[in-house]
């Protein structure tokens, strides 16, 4: 089946716009994608018809906002073949998944002398929480190192695994670079050695299906925003037996049983995470963009998105003194480059100028700028609903930024 990308674009408002005279060309899908119409209405009906906190209410509002938030929930499940519903964590977005389970999980299994693994391309979000954990347990942070072309040495991961390693933390696909880490091979690697892992899914989600029972994984963690849902949402899926295992993050209403001075019981799963009150319309919004999502062939998404990219890294690499930066023969959506004598941020503003949104700085991958020995990058990171026209109009912008800096 042909992916009609003409038909997708009308179901996402914002894409009609001018930005500052011209057309509107958004190549910043890494750092958020847009949101199609059907999203935007199922949380606008959310406030004007059923607003009302969840659980525990026994009046048709809360009800039915209860009975709304909690089917999220099972499409989240059916979404990423999770077993089991309670298995899916309501979390404000990938960090917080993260920093959960680091905090959780890591505070209870992690010990002085112990290792936890990482790798050399992974967002700081994927680094700090680790880092934080291991200074105050004593513990040791590693690094798989990557190659020149932007790619795990999975020759060193092996290596690195050992009796010492409490868990491995790996991004699916990497924002800075785009490359596609073989995140299933790594799973079944460190499953050897009895080691968990948890998998950044930020930026796989929005490109590939994920079956969380194929790849194994221990954790996986995304966000809404990415994937063309609502800012503020995410989910944590963990396997049953280890979020039965591990302690509340945070504590308040609803993640509770019962509490009396003496003793606090806490809720079953999911809800022993879910503290405080939750962003309700997020979670129905995010709902509403897996159904969108569930209206697609992925085999064609996949075939488009490649076909673009391809055709966007052939296109910007005739661009005179213009480097790529992440060459990995496996990548989605991003193309990081620099061009020589230009800052990444002049790059940016003049491509703005003429209506082409990109992100310019170290995207939160501050290691990995040092590993290619650069203080930033421009990033052109794409979404479904880009055009190989868009890409021609970035070429053409780029061209323009070399004839101002000479």
């Amino acid at each position: 089946m042909l992916f009609d990308v003409e038909r997708v674009r009308k179901d996402f408002p914002i894409l009609n716009q001018r930005v500052h005279g011209n057309p509107l060309v958004y190549l910043d899908n890494a750092a958020t994608s847009q949101k199609p119409r059907v999203v935007l209405e199922a949380m606008k009906r959310y406030y004007e018809t059923v607003n009302s906190n969840v659980h525990r209410g026994v009046h048709y509002l809360s009800e039915q906002a209860t009975a709304d938030y909690e089917h999220a929930r099972t499409k989240v499940q059916r979404f990423i073949n999770a077993p089991h519903v309670h298995e899916v964590v309501f979390v404000r977005g990938t960090t917080e998944g993260i920093n959960l389970v680091a905090q959780s999980y890591g505070r209870k299994n992690v010990e002085k002398g112990d290792e936890v693994l990482i790798s050399g391309l992974e967002h700081h979000s994927n680094i700090v929480p680790w880092q934080i954990l291991c200074d105050e347990k004593g513990a040791r942070l590693r690094i798989v190192p990557i190659n020149d072309s932007g790619e795990i040495v999975l020759e060193e991961y092996e290596k690195l695994l050992n009796n010492k390693t409490k868990i491995v933390s790996l991004g699916h696909v990497s924002n800075a670079l785009g490359t596609v880490n073989p995140i299933k091979r790594m799973i079944a690697t460190a499953h050897r050695f009895g080691i968990p892992v948890l998998i950044d899914g930020a930026q796989g989600v929005p490109h590939m299906k994920v079956d969380v029972q194929d790849l194994n994984a221990d954790f996986y963690v995304f966000s809404g925003h990415k994937m063309f849902g609502p800012t503020g949402i995410g989910i944590l899926y963990g396997k049953t037996e280890f979020l039965d295992a591990m302690p509340p993050f945070q504590g308040g209403g609803d993640m509770i049983k019962s509490v009396t001075f003496e003793k606090t019981v806490y809720n079953d799963l999911p809800y022993k995470f879910e503290a405080g009150t939750p962003n309700i319309e997020g979670a129905i919004g995010m709902g509403a963009a897996i159904d969108y999502l569930h209206e697609f062939d992925w085999n064609s998404v996949s075939a488009y998105e490649a076909d673009l990219l391809s055709y966007a890294t052939d296109s910007v690499s005739v661009v005179k003194k213009l480097r790529l930066v992440g060459t990995a023969a496996e990548k989605a959506g991003v193309l990081s480059f620099v061009i020589d004598g230009v800052h990444p941020h002049d790059v940016g503003t003049i491509l703005d100028r003429e209506g082409i949104a990109i992100r310019t700085g170290h995207h939160c991958a501050q290691p990995v700028m040092q590993r290619f020995g650069v203080p930033a990058t421009a990033r052109a990171s794409f979404a479904f609903y880009n055009m190989k026209s868009e890409v021609d109009t970035l070429v053409k912008a780029l061209y323009k930024v070399n004839e101002v800096f000479g």
